[in-house]
C-alpha cells in the first residue's frame, strides 16, 4: 500500500492545474493568486520528488520558479 509520500503527485497535479487555471485569467488578482499557488505546487513536487529521487524533477520545479518569481518581479 502507497504512503502519503507516495501519492502526493496526485495532489501535486491538481494545485499545478489551479494554478495554471488562475493564471490564464484576464484578471489581475486571479493571476497574482495562481503565482502562489504555482510555487506551492513546486514545494509539493519538489516534496515528492525528493521521496521518489526524481532528481530531474526537483531540478525542474527549482527552475520553474525561479522563472515564476522572474517574471512576477519584471511585471511589478
Amino acid at each position: 500500500m502507497p504512503g502519503a509520500l507516495d501519492l502526493m503527485q496526485w495532489p501535486a497535479m491538481v494545485v499545478t492545474v489551479i494554478a495554471s487555471w488562475f493564471v490564464a485569467s484576464g484578471r489581475s488578482r486571479r493571476r497574482k493568486i495562481g503565482f502562489w499557488v504555482f510555487l506551492l505546487s513546486n514545494v509539493l513536487w519538489v516534496v515528492w520528488g525528493a521521496h521518489a529521487h526524481a532528481y530531474g524533477l526537483i531540478v525542474l520545479q527549482l527552475c520553474l520558479a525561479l522563472m515564476n518569481i522572474r517574471g512576477e518581479m519584471r511585471n511589478a
